[in-house]
Protein backbone atom coordinates (compact mmCIF):
# COMPACT_ATOMS: atom_id res chain seq x y z
CA UNK A 1 0.00 0.00 0.00
CA UNK A 2 1.36 3.63 -0.94
CA UNK A 3 0.68 6.36 1.30
CA UNK A 4 1.16 10.12 1.15
CA UNK A 5 0.05 13.48 2.17
CA UNK A 6 -0.49 16.49 -0.31
CA UNK A 7 -0.48 20.06 1.18
CA UNK A 8 -0.70 23.02 -1.12
CA UNK A 9 0.81 26.46 -0.41
CA UNK A 10 -1.22 27.47 2.78
CA UNK A 11 -0.58 24.28 3.70
CA UNK A 12 -4.13 22.75 3.37
CA UNK A 13 -3.47 18.40 3.66
CA UNK A 14 -5.48 15.44 1.85
CA UNK A 15 -4.09 12.55 2.48
CA UNK A 16 -4.56 9.05 -0.20
CA UNK A 17 -3.84 5.31 0.01
CA UNK A 18 -3.44 3.67 -3.17
CA UNK A 19 -2.99 -0.34 -3.70
CA UNK A 20 -0.81 -2.06 -6.34
CA UNK A 21 -1.61 -0.26 -10.28
CA UNK A 22 -0.53 3.47 -11.68
CA UNK A 23 -1.40 6.64 -9.86
CA UNK A 24 -1.60 10.07 -12.02
CA UNK A 25 -1.06 13.05 -10.95
CA UNK A 26 -2.06 16.31 -13.11
CA UNK A 27 -5.00 18.83 -12.74
CA UNK A 28 -6.58 16.89 -15.66
CA UNK A 29 -10.19 16.05 -14.62
CA UNK A 30 -9.05 12.33 -15.23
CA UNK A 31 -6.14 12.10 -13.03
CA UNK A 32 -5.91 10.25 -9.48
CA UNK A 33 -4.62 12.84 -8.22
CA UNK A 34 -5.93 16.52 -9.03
CA UNK A 35 -2.90 18.90 -8.70
CA UNK A 36 -4.80 22.20 -8.60
CA UNK A 37 -1.33 24.31 -9.76
CA UNK A 38 -1.28 26.55 -12.35
CA UNK A 39 2.50 25.17 -12.76
CA UNK A 40 0.93 21.53 -12.72
CA UNK A 41 0.75 19.22 -16.38
CA UNK A 42 -2.63 17.99 -17.58
CA UNK A 43 -0.71 14.78 -16.89
CA UNK A 44 2.46 15.55 -14.99
CA UNK A 45 3.54 12.33 -13.43
CA UNK A 46 2.88 8.64 -12.36
CA UNK A 47 3.78 6.14 -9.82
CA UNK A 48 3.80 3.10 -10.74
CA UNK A 49 2.82 1.11 -7.30
CA UNK A 50 3.14 -2.76 -6.84
CA UNK A 51 3.77 -5.27 -3.54
CA UNK A 52 7.57 -4.90 -3.97
CA UNK A 53 7.59 -0.95 -4.35
CA UNK A 54 6.67 2.52 -5.79
CA UNK A 55 8.43 4.17 -8.80
CA UNK A 56 7.72 7.53 -9.86
CA UNK A 57 8.16 8.62 -13.08
CA UNK A 58 7.80 12.47 -14.67
CA UNK A 59 5.12 12.32 -17.97
CA UNK A 60 7.33 14.81 -19.50
CA UNK A 61 5.61 17.42 -17.40
CA UNK A 62 6.31 21.52 -18.93
CA UNK A 63 7.71 22.34 -15.33
CA UNK A 64 9.09 18.81 -14.26
CA UNK A 65 8.84 16.94 -11.00
CA UNK A 66 11.03 18.11 -7.74
CA UNK A 67 12.00 15.58 -4.97
CA UNK A 68 14.14 16.55 -1.54
CA UNK A 69 14.73 19.34 -4.05
CA UNK A 70 16.70 18.30 -7.21
CA UNK A 71 14.72 17.49 -10.21
CA UNK A 72 13.86 14.39 -10.97
CA UNK A 73 15.91 13.01 -14.76
CA UNK A 74 14.54 9.46 -15.02
CA UNK A 75 12.88 6.93 -13.15
CA UNK A 76 12.99 6.76 -9.45
CA UNK A 77 11.54 4.15 -6.66
CA UNK A 78 10.19 6.03 -3.85
CA UNK A 79 11.23 5.73 -0.18
CA UNK A 80 8.93 7.38 3.08
CA UNK A 81 10.25 10.61 3.86
CA UNK A 82 10.28 11.52 0.43
CA UNK A 83 9.02 15.31 -0.32
CA UNK A 84 8.08 15.67 -3.87
CA UNK A 85 7.13 19.06 -5.58
CA UNK A 86 4.67 20.02 -8.50
CA UNK A 87 4.53 23.84 -8.16
CA UNK A 88 3.36 24.76 -5.51
CA UNK A 89 1.79 21.17 -4.21
CA UNK A 90 3.79 19.60 -1.95
CA UNK A 91 3.73 15.45 -1.52
CA UNK A 92 4.97 13.48 1.18
CA UNK A 93 5.35 9.83 0.99
CA UNK A 94 4.35 8.61 4.37
CA UNK A 95 4.53 4.95 3.21
CA UNK A 96 5.62 2.34 0.40
CA UNK A 97 5.79 -0.94 -0.09
CA UNK A 98 9.46 -2.33 0.89
CA UNK A 99 9.84 -5.58 0.12
CA UNK A 100 12.68 -5.50 -2.74
CA UNK A 101 12.56 -8.23 -5.63
CA UNK A 102 15.45 -10.42 -6.41
CA UNK A 103 15.85 -8.47 -9.43
CA UNK A 104 15.70 -4.73 -7.99
CA UNK A 105 18.56 -5.85 -5.23
CA UNK A 106 21.84 -3.50 -5.01
CA UNK A 107 19.96 -1.54 -7.86
CA UNK A 108 20.76 2.20 -7.15
CA UNK A 109 17.57 3.67 -6.35
CA UNK A 110 18.08 6.45 -9.10
CA UNK A 111 19.02 4.34 -11.74
CA UNK A 112 16.75 4.55 -15.13
CA UNK A 113 14.10 1.06 -15.62
CA UNK A 114 14.40 1.48 -19.35
CA UNK A 115 17.13 2.52 -21.51
CA UNK A 116 16.94 2.55 -25.69
CA UNK A 117 20.12 1.64 -27.79
CA UNK A 118 20.07 4.83 -30.16
CA UNK A 119 22.45 4.56 -32.91
CA UNK A 120 26.16 4.89 -32.16
CA UNK A 121 28.14 7.73 -33.11
CA UNK A 122 30.12 5.72 -35.70
CA UNK A 123 27.06 5.44 -37.88
CA UNK A 124 25.89 8.86 -37.67
CA UNK A 125 29.14 9.83 -38.49
CA UNK A 126 29.39 7.83 -41.52
CA UNK A 127 26.00 8.56 -42.41
CA UNK A 128 27.14 12.60 -42.02
CA UNK A 129 29.95 11.71 -44.74
CA UNK A 130 27.83 10.60 -46.97
CA UNK A 131 25.19 12.54 -47.14
CA UNK A 132 28.10 15.55 -47.77
CA UNK A 133 29.27 13.07 -50.43
CA UNK A 134 25.64 12.80 -51.84
CA UNK A 135 25.30 16.67 -52.62
CA UNK A 136 28.45 16.99 -54.11
CA UNK A 137 27.85 13.95 -56.61
CA UNK A 138 24.72 15.41 -57.29
CA UNK A 139 25.66 19.20 -57.85
CA UNK A 140 28.81 17.78 -60.33
CA UNK A 141 26.18 15.44 -62.24
CA UNK A 142 22.99 17.25 -62.50
CA UNK A 143 23.71 21.07 -61.37
CA UNK A 144 21.66 22.48 -64.26
CA UNK A 145 18.56 20.18 -63.90
CA UNK A 146 18.26 20.06 -59.94
CA UNK A 147 15.86 22.69 -59.60
CA UNK A 148 13.43 21.71 -62.12
CA UNK A 149 12.99 18.13 -60.67
CA UNK A 150 10.31 16.69 -59.59
CA UNK A 151 10.36 14.85 -55.63
CA UNK A 152 9.99 11.33 -57.44
CA UNK A 153 13.07 11.95 -60.14
CA UNK A 154 15.33 14.02 -57.54
CA UNK A 155 14.93 10.83 -54.70
CA UNK A 156 15.83 8.13 -57.92
CA UNK A 157 19.35 10.43 -58.39
CA UNK A 158 19.81 10.37 -54.91
CA UNK A 159 19.68 6.40 -54.92
CA UNK A 160 21.56 6.29 -57.47
CA UNK A 161 24.43 8.64 -55.76
CA UNK A 162 23.81 6.67 -52.85
CA UNK A 163 24.48 3.70 -54.00
CA UNK A 164 27.88 4.63 -55.75
CA UNK A 165 29.14 6.42 -52.92
CA UNK A 166 28.94 3.10 -50.48
CA UNK A 167 30.49 1.09 -52.94
CA UNK A 168 33.10 3.09 -54.02
CA UNK A 169 33.69 5.19 -50.47
CA UNK A 170 32.97 3.09 -47.83
CA UNK A 171 34.83 -0.11 -47.10
CA UNK A 172 33.95 -1.24 -43.43
CA UNK A 173 29.85 -0.51 -42.47
CA UNK A 174 29.48 -0.54 -38.39
CA UNK A 175 27.71 -3.53 -36.95
CA UNK A 176 24.02 -2.38 -36.79
CA UNK A 177 23.00 -1.43 -39.73
CA UNK A 178 22.56 -3.41 -43.33
CA UNK A 179 24.24 -1.33 -46.61
CA UNK A 180 20.48 -1.50 -47.81
CA UNK A 181 18.88 0.48 -44.30
CA UNK A 182 22.44 2.87 -44.59
CA UNK A 183 21.25 3.46 -47.94
CA UNK A 184 17.60 3.76 -47.22
CA UNK A 185 18.48 6.15 -44.29
CA UNK A 186 21.09 8.58 -46.10
CA UNK A 187 18.64 8.61 -48.77
CA UNK A 188 15.69 9.95 -46.73
CA UNK A 189 17.59 12.72 -45.12
CA UNK A 190 18.90 13.78 -48.24
CA UNK A 191 15.74 14.42 -49.78
CA UNK A 192 13.26 13.21 -47.71
CA UNK A 193 12.11 13.54 -43.66
CA UNK A 194 15.35 11.76 -42.56
CA UNK A 195 14.67 9.94 -39.40
CA UNK A 196 11.07 10.74 -39.35
CA UNK A 197 10.17 8.28 -42.14
CA UNK A 198 9.92 5.07 -41.27
CA UNK A 199 7.93 6.97 -38.19
CA UNK A 200 5.85 8.12 -40.14
CA UNK A 201 4.63 5.27 -42.71
CA UNK A 202 4.31 3.28 -38.47
CA UNK A 203 0.50 3.03 -38.63
CA UNK A 204 1.24 2.25 -34.73
CA UNK A 205 2.84 5.49 -33.87
CA UNK A 206 -0.34 7.97 -33.27
CA UNK A 207 2.42 11.23 -32.70
CA UNK A 208 6.14 12.26 -33.01
CA UNK A 209 7.95 14.64 -30.93
CA UNK A 210 11.97 15.70 -32.41
CA UNK A 211 13.47 17.28 -29.62
CA UNK A 212 16.99 18.16 -31.30
CA UNK A 213 18.96 15.78 -33.95
CA UNK A 214 19.38 13.23 -30.87
CA UNK A 215 15.96 12.87 -29.35
CA UNK A 216 13.24 11.41 -31.23
CA UNK A 217 10.07 10.30 -28.64
CA UNK A 218 7.17 8.79 -30.16
CA UNK A 219 3.44 7.53 -28.76
CA UNK A 220 2.32 3.92 -29.14
CA UNK A 221 -0.44 2.74 -27.93
CA UNK A 222 -0.62 6.22 -25.58
CA UNK A 223 2.54 5.46 -24.32
CA UNK A 224 5.36 8.27 -25.13
CA UNK A 225 9.00 5.56 -26.17
CA UNK A 226 12.50 7.17 -26.78
CA UNK A 227 13.11 5.99 -30.69
CA UNK A 228 16.30 4.33 -31.11
CA UNK A 229 16.22 6.84 -34.78
CA UNK A 230 18.92 10.19 -34.64
CA UNK A 231 19.41 12.83 -37.11
CA UNK A 232 22.91 13.41 -38.55
CA UNK A 233 23.22 17.29 -37.35
CA UNK A 234 21.25 20.20 -36.90
CA UNK A 235 21.51 21.14 -40.38
CA UNK A 236 19.71 18.35 -41.90
CA UNK A 237 17.09 18.25 -39.16
CA UNK A 238 16.52 22.02 -40.45
CA UNK A 239 16.08 20.95 -43.80
CA UNK A 240 13.80 18.51 -43.64
CA UNK A 241 11.93 21.28 -42.05
CA UNK A 242 12.00 23.46 -44.35
CA UNK A 243 11.42 20.65 -46.84
CA UNK A 244 7.76 20.37 -45.53
CA UNK A 245 7.17 23.72 -44.95
CA UNK A 246 8.19 25.12 -48.59
CA UNK A 247 5.55 23.48 -50.48
CA UNK A 248 3.08 25.28 -48.44
CA UNK A 249 4.62 29.03 -49.17
CA UNK A 250 5.47 28.80 -45.27
CA UNK A 251 8.83 29.69 -44.12
CA UNK A 252 10.81 29.22 -40.71
CA UNK A 253 13.95 31.15 -40.13
CA UNK A 254 15.23 33.48 -37.15
CA UNK A 255 13.17 35.98 -37.91
CA UNK A 256 10.16 33.54 -37.85
CA UNK A 257 10.86 30.55 -35.66
CA UNK A 258 7.68 29.28 -35.73
CA UNK A 259 5.38 27.31 -37.95
CA UNK A 260 2.66 25.33 -38.50
CA UNK A 261 1.98 23.29 -41.62
CA UNK A 262 0.92 19.81 -42.44
CA UNK A 263 1.88 16.86 -44.37
CA UNK A 264 1.06 15.62 -47.46
CA UNK A 265 -1.48 12.68 -45.91
CA UNK A 266 -2.89 15.53 -43.54
CA UNK A 267 -0.63 14.94 -40.44
CA UNK A 268 -0.07 18.14 -38.42
CA UNK A 269 3.00 19.51 -37.45
CA UNK A 270 4.32 22.00 -35.88
CA UNK A 271 8.27 23.24 -35.71
CA UNK A 272 10.04 25.55 -33.31
CA UNK A 273 14.00 26.69 -34.39
CA UNK A 274 16.44 28.32 -32.88
CA UNK A 275 16.93 31.23 -31.14
CA UNK A 276 13.48 30.04 -29.13
CA UNK A 277 14.06 26.14 -29.03
CA UNK A 278 17.59 25.94 -26.82
CA UNK A 279 18.03 22.07 -27.51
CA UNK A 280 17.90 22.53 -31.34
CA UNK A 281 14.98 22.61 -33.53
CA UNK A 282 11.86 21.11 -32.84
CA UNK A 283 9.32 19.48 -34.56
CA UNK A 284 5.91 17.74 -33.09
CA UNK A 285 3.85 15.42 -35.54
CA UNK A 286 0.22 15.01 -34.77
CA UNK A 287 -0.42 12.02 -37.15
CA UNK A 288 -3.70 11.47 -39.20
CA UNK A 289 -5.76 8.23 -39.36
CA UNK A 290 -4.64 6.82 -42.89
CA UNK A 291 -8.50 5.81 -43.03
CA UNK A 292 -11.73 7.56 -42.24
CA UNK A 293 -12.68 6.84 -38.90
CA UNK A 294 -16.41 6.72 -38.29
CA UNK A 295 -18.58 6.25 -35.30
CA UNK A 296 -18.65 2.61 -35.93
CA UNK A 297 -14.84 2.23 -35.02
CA UNK A 298 -15.31 4.47 -31.78
CA UNK A 299 -17.44 2.14 -30.69
CA UNK A 300 -15.68 -0.56 -31.39
CA UNK A 301 -12.44 0.95 -29.90
CA UNK A 302 -14.91 1.83 -26.74
CA UNK A 303 -14.33 5.38 -27.18
CA UNK A 304 -17.92 5.65 -26.80
CA UNK A 305 -21.20 3.84 -26.64
CA UNK A 306 -23.87 3.10 -28.80
CA UNK A 307 -26.30 4.93 -27.50
CA UNK A 308 -24.31 8.04 -27.35
CA UNK A 309 -23.08 7.47 -30.94
CA UNK A 310 -26.57 7.12 -32.21
CA UNK A 311 -27.29 10.60 -29.87
CA UNK A 312 -24.91 12.64 -31.50
CA UNK A 313 -25.90 11.44 -34.45
CA UNK A 314 -29.44 13.17 -34.49
CA UNK A 315 -27.63 15.48 -33.02
CA UNK A 316 -25.67 16.83 -36.07
CA UNK A 317 -28.70 15.58 -38.72
CA UNK A 318 -31.25 18.03 -36.16
CA UNK A 319 -28.78 20.86 -36.84
CA UNK A 320 -27.89 21.21 -32.91
CA UNK A 321 -24.67 23.82 -32.39
CA UNK A 322 -22.08 21.10 -31.06
CA UNK A 323 -18.52 22.26 -29.54
CA UNK A 324 -16.04 19.24 -28.68
CA UNK A 325 -13.74 20.30 -25.65
CA UNK A 326 -10.48 18.25 -24.41
CA UNK A 327 -7.04 18.20 -23.97
CA UNK A 328 -3.94 18.08 -26.40
CA UNK A 329 -4.18 14.55 -28.34
CA UNK A 330 -7.38 13.51 -26.66
CA UNK A 331 -9.38 13.33 -30.35
CA UNK A 332 -11.14 15.95 -30.35
CA UNK A 333 -10.30 16.80 -34.45
CA UNK A 334 -11.02 12.97 -35.14
CA UNK A 335 -14.36 12.88 -33.66
CA UNK A 336 -15.35 16.10 -35.15
CA UNK A 337 -14.01 14.46 -38.67
CA UNK A 338 -16.25 11.74 -37.43
CA UNK A 339 -19.40 14.23 -36.69
CA UNK A 340 -19.27 15.88 -39.89
CA UNK A 341 -20.02 12.46 -41.57
CA UNK A 342 -23.97 13.07 -40.48
CA UNK A 343 -24.50 16.35 -42.28
CA UNK A 344 -26.75 16.23 -45.07
CA UNK A 345 -25.48 16.31 -48.44
CA UNK A 346 -27.71 19.33 -49.39
CA UNK A 347 -26.15 21.57 -47.04
CA UNK A 348 -23.04 23.89 -48.16
CA UNK A 349 -20.18 23.40 -45.58
CA UNK A 350 -17.41 25.90 -44.92
CA UNK A 351 -14.19 24.43 -43.04
CA UNK A 352 -11.82 26.72 -41.43
CA UNK A 353 -8.99 25.38 -39.98
CA UNK A 354 -4.69 26.67 -39.06
CA UNK A 355 -3.61 23.83 -40.63
CA UNK A 356 -6.04 22.05 -42.77
CA UNK A 357 -6.99 18.15 -41.76
CA UNK A 358 -10.64 17.55 -42.22
CA UNK A 359 -11.68 15.82 -44.70
CA UNK A 360 -15.51 15.78 -45.66
CA UNK A 361 -17.26 13.44 -47.63
CA UNK A 362 -20.31 15.64 -48.91
CA UNK A 363 -19.97 17.28 -52.15
CA UNK A 364 -20.60 20.84 -51.39
CA UNK A 365 -17.60 21.99 -49.59
CA UNK A 366 -15.89 25.09 -49.15
CA UNK A 367 -12.36 24.11 -47.39
CA UNK A 368 -10.55 27.53 -45.80
CA UNK A 369 -7.05 27.89 -44.01
CA UNK A 370 -5.15 30.72 -42.49
CA UNK A 371 -2.12 32.37 -43.85
CA UNK A 372 0.72 33.56 -41.75
CA UNK A 373 2.50 37.02 -42.63
CA UNK A 374 5.16 37.10 -45.37
CA UNK A 375 8.67 37.88 -44.78
CA UNK A 376 7.88 41.51 -44.75
CA UNK A 377 5.42 40.95 -41.98
CA UNK A 378 2.08 41.65 -44.14
CA UNK A 379 -0.24 39.18 -45.25
CA UNK A 380 -1.70 37.34 -42.43
CA UNK A 381 -5.39 36.21 -42.64
CA UNK A 382 -6.17 34.78 -39.55
CA UNK A 383 -9.05 32.31 -38.13
CA UNK A 384 -11.22 35.40 -37.05
CA UNK A 385 -10.40 37.00 -40.29
CA UNK A 386 -12.08 33.33 -42.21
CA UNK A 387 -15.28 33.26 -40.07
CA UNK A 388 -16.07 36.90 -40.74
CA UNK A 389 -15.51 36.37 -44.62
CA UNK A 390 -17.28 32.62 -44.42
CA UNK A 391 -20.38 34.19 -43.17
CA UNK A 392 -21.05 36.38 -46.33
CA UNK A 393 -20.30 33.19 -48.52
CA UNK A 394 -24.09 31.68 -48.05
CA UNK A 395 -23.00 29.01 -45.35
CA UNK A 396 -25.42 26.18 -44.36
CA UNK A 397 -22.76 24.78 -41.25
CA UNK A 398 -19.57 26.72 -40.41
CA UNK A 399 -17.01 24.01 -39.16
CA UNK A 400 -14.29 25.35 -37.32
CA UNK A 401 -11.23 23.28 -36.58
CA UNK A 402 -10.31 24.71 -33.16
CA UNK A 403 -11.55 28.09 -31.42
CA UNK A 404 -8.53 29.48 -29.83
CA UNK A 405 -9.40 33.18 -29.86
CA UNK A 406 -11.23 36.06 -30.79
CA UNK A 407 -12.90 34.11 -33.32
CA UNK A 408 -15.03 32.78 -30.82
CA UNK A 409 -17.16 35.86 -30.86
CA UNK A 410 -17.60 35.42 -34.01
CA UNK A 411 -18.46 32.13 -34.45
CA UNK A 412 -21.26 32.41 -31.54
CA UNK A 413 -22.97 35.24 -33.15
CA UNK A 414 -22.58 32.97 -36.82
CA UNK A 415 -24.45 30.42 -34.89
CA UNK A 416 -27.55 32.52 -33.24
CA UNK A 417 -27.72 34.09 -36.62
CA UNK A 418 -29.29 31.45 -38.58
CA UNK A 419 -26.44 28.85 -39.10
CA UNK A 420 -27.15 26.19 -36.73
CA UNK A 421 -25.54 22.74 -36.99
CA UNK A 422 -22.03 24.01 -37.20
CA UNK A 423 -19.43 22.52 -35.19
CA UNK A 424 -16.05 23.56 -33.64
CA UNK A 425 -13.92 22.32 -30.99
CA UNK A 426 -12.02 24.08 -28.00
CA UNK A 427 -9.10 22.86 -25.57
CA UNK A 428 -10.28 22.23 -21.95
CA UNK A 429 -10.46 20.07 -18.99
CA UNK A 430 -14.40 19.67 -18.80
CA UNK A 431 -17.28 20.84 -20.10
CA UNK A 432 -17.58 23.75 -17.24
CA UNK A 433 -13.92 24.42 -17.90
CA UNK A 434 -14.62 24.94 -21.51
CA UNK A 435 -17.36 27.75 -21.11
CA UNK A 436 -15.22 29.49 -18.74
CA UNK A 437 -12.66 29.45 -21.74
CA UNK A 438 -14.98 30.63 -24.33
CA UNK A 439 -16.04 33.64 -22.36
CA UNK A 440 -12.22 34.60 -21.95
CA UNK A 441 -12.17 33.94 -26.02
CA UNK A 442 -14.75 35.82 -26.44
CA UNK A 443 -13.38 38.50 -24.17
CA UNK A 444 -10.09 38.66 -26.59
CA UNK A 445 -11.89 39.79 -29.36
CA UNK A 446 -11.60 43.01 -28.08
CA UNK A 447 -15.32 43.74 -27.58
CA UNK A 448 -15.92 45.46 -24.86
CA UNK A 449 -19.16 43.36 -23.37
CA UNK A 450 -19.90 42.52 -19.81
CA UNK A 451 -20.05 38.93 -19.31
CA UNK A 452 -23.01 38.81 -18.54
CA UNK A 453 -24.02 39.60 -22.09
CA UNK A 454 -21.11 37.19 -23.34
CA UNK A 455 -22.60 34.13 -21.20
CA UNK A 456 -26.31 34.81 -22.82
CA UNK A 457 -24.44 34.37 -26.15
CA UNK A 458 -22.83 31.45 -25.32
CA UNK A 459 -26.28 29.94 -23.82
CA UNK A 460 -28.22 31.06 -26.57
CA UNK A 461 -25.85 29.61 -29.48
CA UNK A 462 -24.13 26.54 -27.67
CA UNK A 463 -26.99 23.36 -27.51
CA UNK A 464 -24.51 20.25 -26.77
CA UNK A 465 -21.07 19.63 -25.50
CA UNK A 466 -18.98 17.10 -26.09
CA UNK A 467 -16.34 16.22 -23.67
CA UNK A 468 -13.24 13.93 -25.02
CA UNK A 469 -10.17 12.77 -22.59
CA UNK A 470 -7.42 11.28 -23.30
CA UNK A 471 -7.29 8.85 -19.93
CA UNK A 472 -3.88 8.38 -17.84
CA UNK A 473 -3.67 4.84 -19.68
CA UNK A 474 -3.31 6.22 -23.08
CA UNK A 475 -7.30 5.60 -24.11
CA UNK A 476 -9.47 8.04 -24.74
CA UNK A 477 -13.02 8.44 -24.11
CA UNK A 478 -16.06 10.49 -24.31
CA UNK A 479 -16.47 11.13 -20.64
CA UNK A 480 -19.45 13.31 -20.66
CA UNK A 481 -22.07 14.74 -23.09
CA UNK A 482 -23.93 17.70 -22.05
CA UNK A 483 -27.24 20.37 -22.87
CA UNK A 484 -26.77 23.81 -22.46
CA UNK A 485 -30.60 24.58 -21.15
CA UNK A 486 -30.60 27.90 -21.07
CA UNK A 487 -29.32 31.11 -18.82
CA UNK A 488 -30.85 31.37 -14.86
CA UNK A 489 -29.62 35.05 -13.66
CA UNK A 490 -26.06 35.17 -14.43
CA UNK A 491 -25.24 31.72 -15.01
CA UNK A 492 -25.37 29.14 -17.78
CA UNK A 493 -26.78 26.13 -17.06
CA UNK A 494 -25.74 22.54 -18.42
CA UNK A 495 -27.77 19.18 -17.67
CA UNK A 496 -25.49 15.99 -18.16
CA UNK A 497 -27.03 13.48 -20.51
CA UNK A 498 -24.60 10.81 -21.02
CA UNK A 499 -21.08 10.00 -19.38
CA UNK A 500 -18.43 7.48 -18.15
CA UNK A 501 -18.10 6.34 -15.11
CA UNK A 502 -14.21 5.23 -13.89
CA UNK A 503 -14.53 2.17 -11.88
CA UNK A 504 -10.49 1.43 -11.34
CA UNK A 505 -7.97 -0.23 -13.14
CA UNK A 506 -7.62 -3.76 -14.80
CA UNK A 507 -5.03 -6.55 -14.71
CA UNK A 508 -3.42 -5.24 -17.93
CA UNK A 509 -3.50 -1.50 -16.17
CA UNK A 510 -6.13 -0.25 -18.24
CA UNK A 511 -8.47 1.72 -16.71
CA UNK A 512 -11.98 0.24 -16.56
CA UNK A 513 -15.85 1.91 -16.30
CA UNK A 514 -18.94 2.08 -18.05
CA UNK A 515 -21.20 4.29 -20.03
CA UNK A 516 -24.43 5.14 -18.75
CA UNK A 517 -27.59 8.12 -19.67
CA UNK A 518 -28.69 10.44 -16.83
CA UNK A 519 -32.08 9.73 -17.29
CA UNK A 520 -32.43 13.57 -18.68
CA UNK A 521 -33.84 13.93 -22.60
CA UNK A 522 -32.86 16.77 -24.13
CA UNK A 523 -35.44 19.41 -24.73
CA UNK A 524 -33.91 19.57 -28.50
CA UNK A 525 -35.22 15.44 -29.20
CA UNK A 526 -38.41 16.20 -27.38
CA UNK A 527 -39.29 19.39 -29.61
CA UNK A 528 -37.91 17.25 -32.46
CA UNK A 529 -40.33 14.26 -31.57
CA UNK A 530 -43.43 16.99 -31.18
CA UNK A 531 -42.53 17.76 -34.72
CA UNK A 532 -43.29 14.12 -36.11
CA UNK A 533 -39.85 13.49 -36.43
CA UNK A 534 -39.05 9.26 -35.59
CA UNK A 535 -36.49 9.31 -32.29
CA UNK A 536 -35.29 6.59 -30.18
CA UNK A 537 -36.19 7.68 -26.29
CA UNK A 538 -34.89 4.26 -24.97
CA UNK A 539 -30.95 5.93 -25.32
CA UNK A 540 -31.71 7.74 -21.97
CA UNK A 541 -32.71 4.70 -20.49
CA UNK A 542 -35.59 5.30 -17.69
CA UNK A 543 -36.02 9.04 -17.14
CA UNK A 544 -38.28 8.53 -14.03
CA UNK A 545 -35.25 6.95 -12.33
CA UNK A 546 -32.99 9.65 -13.00
CA UNK A 547 -31.73 12.01 -9.93
CA UNK A 548 -28.80 14.01 -11.97
CA UNK A 549 -29.24 18.06 -10.46
CA UNK A 550 -27.99 20.51 -13.22
CA UNK A 551 -24.33 21.56 -12.86
CA UNK A 552 -24.06 25.82 -12.96
CA UNK A 553 -21.75 28.01 -13.43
Amino acid sequence: MLKFEVFDSNNNKSVYEFAAGTVVLGKGDHCDVILADSHASRNHAEIEVSSVGATLRDLNSTNGVWVNGERLLSDLRLTEGDLLRFGDIGVRITHTPTKKSAFEEGVDRRQKVESVKQESEEIISLKRRIHSLILDYLDLRKRGNLQTMGQDELRIEAEKATRDIIRDHVKNIPEGITPEELQRQVVAEAVGLGALEPLVNDDDVTEIMVNGPDQIYVEKNGRLTLSESRFTSNQSLLAVIDRIVAPLGRRIDESSPMVDARLPDGSRVNAVIPPLALNGPSITIRKFAKKNLFMSDLIRYGSISEEMGLFLKSAVELKQNVVISGGTGSGKTTLLNILSNFIGSEDRILTIEDAAELKLNQPHVVSLESRPANAEGKGRVSIRDLVINALRMRPDRIVVGECRGGEALDMLQAMNTGHDGSLTTGHANSPVDFLSRLEVMVMMAGVDLPSRAIREQIASAVDILVQQSRLADGTRKITHIMEVTGFDGDRIRLEPIFEFVRKGYDANGKITGFYRSTGYIPKFYLDSIDQGVELDLSLFGDADKADIDETVI
